[in-house]
This record gives structure tokens, C-alpha cells and sequence, in this order.
């Protein structure tokens, strides 16, 4: 879930997130509404930038494949789209704008926008390590505020109808929670000692309740929550951990799973307790999993080393910079750097969230969901 060690940033895999394919005002999109980005370093699409925070991805060559940037850095942690870029733009051309940067006002903010930033978390002491990176309670605060701007633009009855029944709330974020706050050395052993993990898998459980139930009184109906991935997996952690190519670390994957079951219970309840909302489960824990196990079915030659970065075997201890070593096969890698997939695994997972089966997304795939 960089410029800083963050197992976290990486996140990789968690909870994707999931923008979605939507776009704009009715006359320009075909009726569909906002897509309104909520998360980690995985969907960051440049909130970061405009922050004091020590992990920034506005730095080359990340962003090397992103075309609309012409291969320069915009602040996403990754060689071109994320998993939220692609998702909203499969078939449109507008990205959701970062909530921080100066153009995210006026009528832009009818496509969507991104309040992702990476090292945040469900948890508000996650990501401390950066400094001033937002979390998930920030960013519902900024959507309030941008939920206001909506009455302003359409005029209250036209926004409400907008927002409600037409733009889709994704939502990645919980790994950092684990990889840069519980098992986080020194910073976590306070934390560790006092908290079991069922009780600190409930502190966040409990904390998303309350955050996703605040986003449903802000008109939230639409939502599409992303579990958290291997985290055990990325390159960083196979690194640190000494391991070998087909192995990751047990722990942080069982505590990934443990979360997971409690989230899909949630998800569950809150589809039967807010009444108008719809919850869609990501199954990104099994989706990417199956692409580091079949990582060749998939056109990849590697699913453990990062691309860009330094250090070890896998290259996954020093952040992607100026200085860092990048191979030339960038579509071959499923790890852009020591803790994000790169753009070509982004475009298959991306895929099978949009148009797949309930093995990875359920109870509808994403392309059925806008259509709902």
C-alpha cells in the first residue's frame, strides 16, 4: 500500500479498489454517475503529492507507462493505471480527480473523485511512520465536503439523485492496518501486546462499521469493498523473510484471511440493516492469489521479484526511484516494485472484477452492478 520502506503501501493486493466504469454528467456518460475512490497506495492516484509525507510516488519511473501523463509521474505507485484507473476508464476517458489537487473543482467533480492515499488505513494511527498521510475517517471528512459542492453544482434534489442512484463508492483499504500499524516493529509492539489479533481485527471491523454506515448518511448507496490480498506475498515481505520464490510469510496472510471472513459477515449485515444499499464483495484475496500461483497461465514470467527496486532476491527492499534498477519487460511482472502489481496485473484483475464470476466478485460483477 513509495519512497519509504512500507510493506504497507503495497498492499498490493488488499482490498482493491475498485473505481468503477463511470463517468460523468448524464448528457456526457450515458446517465451513469460519480465514481468516488476511497483507499491506500493501491488506488492513490496523486493525494499524496500535496501532502508532507515521507511515501510519495511523484518521482520517475513510476508512472512511466501512464499515456496520459506521457510517462511521467503523476503520484500513482505503479508503471500506468491502477486497479481504480482502469476500472473507471475500460470504456470512458475521464479519471476520478485527486481530492488535494487545484483542478478538483467545478464540474470535474462529476466524473468522480479520488480520496485515496497511500498509507492510510481504516485505523487513524496506521501509516503514522509517513507523517501526514490520510486515512480513511479524513477522507470521508473530505467527501462531506465535496457532497456540498454537489448541491451547489446540480441543486440539492438533482445531487441527491445523482449521488444515490447513480455513482458507486469503492472502497480498498485494511492492509497497512496490518503491515504498517499491528505488525509493524517497534511502533506495534505496544499495540501487540495489549491487543490480541481477534481484538484488533474487531477495533477494525467495528471502525469500518461506523465509517461505512457515516458514507450511506452522506448518500452512499453503491458500494463496492474490496477484501484484503496476500499481503504475505509481495516482494518486501518475501525479501525481509528470507524466503524462497513459491513461499510467503504465513502470518500476515492467516491475519489477511481472518479479517476477510469477519468483512464478508459485515458486508452481509449492513446489506440487510441500511436499507437502499448495496454491497458488493471483491474476493481479492483469492483473485490475486491465483495469479502468483499461475502467474505463467497469465503471460507473466515472474510473481515474486519487483520490477523496479533494489535489495535481495526479489528487489524488494529499496522503494522504485531514479536509482533503481527496472527491468525491461515491464508486462511481464505482476510486481511493479517491492509492494505494488504492476499495470499489466492491474488490466487482469481489473478484468475479472468487471466482468467475472462470483469466485471473485460478488453477488453481481462490476459491470452488472453499474446497471443496477
Amino acid at each position: 500500500m513509495a519512497r519509504v520502506k512500507s510493506w504497507s503501501l503495497a498492499l498490493v493486493f488488499l482490498c482493491i479498489s475498485l473505481g468503477y466504469l463511470v463517468n460523468a454528467d448524464d448528457d456526457n456518460n450515458g446517465g451513469f454517475g460519480a465514481s468516488f475512490i476511497f483507499g491506500d497506495s493501491l488506488v492513490d492516484a496523486g493525494n499524496n503529492n500535496y501532502l508532507p509525507i515521507l511515501s510519495k510516488a511523484n518521482i520517475p519511473p513510476n508512472g512511466i507507462d501512464f499515456k496520459a501523463s506521457g510517462g511521467n509521474p503523476t503520484g500513482r505507485y505503479t508503471n500506468g493505471r491502477t486497479i481504480g484507473d482502469i476500472e473507471k476508464n475500460w470504456e470512458y476517458q475521464n479519471y476520478a480527480v485527486p481530492y488535494l489537487a487545484p483542478n478538483s473543482t467545478g464540474k470535474a467533480i462529476l466524473y468522480g473523485v479520488n480520496y485515496a492515499s497511500g498509507g492510510g488505513g481504516v485505523m487513524n494511527a496506521t501509516g503514522r511512520i509517513f507523517v501526514k498521510r490520510l486515512g480513511l475517517d479524513i477522507q470521508i471528512d473530505f467527501f462531506n465536503n465535496t457532497r456540498k459542492q454537489f448541491d451547489k453544482l446540480l441543486g440539492s434534489s438533482k445531487a441527491k439523485d445523482y449521488i444515490t442512484r447513480k455513482s458507486i463508492f469503492s472502497i480498498t483499504i485494511g492492509a497497512n492496518d496490518f503491515l504498517n500499524n499491528y505488525l509493524l516493529p517497534v511502533l506495534s509492539i505496544g499495540a501487540r501486546i495489549s491487543d490480541s489479533p481477534d481484538g484488533f481485527i474487531e477495533d477494525m471491523i467495528n471502525h469500518l462499521r461506523n465509517q461505512l454506515t457515516r458514507l450511506y448518511q452522506l448518500d452512499a448507496r453503491k458500494f463496492v469493498i474490496g477484501n484484503v490480498g496476500p499481503i504475505g506475498c509481495i516482494p518486501y515481505q518475501k525479501t525481509i523473510n528470507q524466503l524462497n520464490e513459491n513461499e510467503c510469510v504465513d502470518l500476515a496472510n492467516k491475519l489477511a484471511m481472518q479479517y476477510n471472513a469477519r468483512l464478508k459477515d459485515l458486508l452481509t449485515e449492513l446489506n440487510g440493516k441500511l436499507p437502499g444499499a448495496k454491497f458488493v464483495h471483491a474476493n481479492v484475496y483469492d483473485l490475486v492469489m491465483e495469479l502468483i500461483i499461475n502467474y505463467e497461465k497469465y503471460g507473466f514470467t515472474s510473481a515474486s521479484k519487483a520490477c523496479c527496486g533494489n535489495g535481495g532476491q526479489f528487489a524488494g527492499i529499496i522503494p522504485c526511484g531514479p536509482t533503481s534498477s527496472m527491468c525491461k519487460d515491464r508486462d511481464k511482472h505482476v510486481f511493479w516494485d517491492p509492494y505494488h502489481p504492476s499495470e499489466a496485473a492491474n488490466l487482469i484483475i481489473a478484468r475479472q472484477l468487471l466482468y467475472g464470476s462470483t469466485k471473485f466478485i460478488s453477488p453481481v460483477n462490476l459491470k452488472q452492478f453499474r446497471n443496477l
